[in-house]
């Protein structure tokens, strides 16, 4: 997909790492598990359209 794609699913990344890591010195399980699962959502999201670019053959 687009460069915006890629910052977009970046964004989202580093936001569930940014939560995993205040979960985890916090002790906040919960907050720990959303940034994890935030994580994985944008990994999902990024490797769906890699499979789009493959293809379309759009790189």
């Amino acid at each position: 997909m687009g460069m915006g794609d890629d910052i977009k699913h970046g964004a989202e990344e580093a936001k569930g790492k940014v939560k995993e890591g205040v979960g985890d010195m916090t002790g906040n399980e919960s907050l720990k598990t959303e940034g994890q699962v935030d994580q994985a959502k944008a990994n999902l999201k990024q490797a769906g359209d890699d499979v789009k670019d493959a293809l379309t053959d759009d790189r």
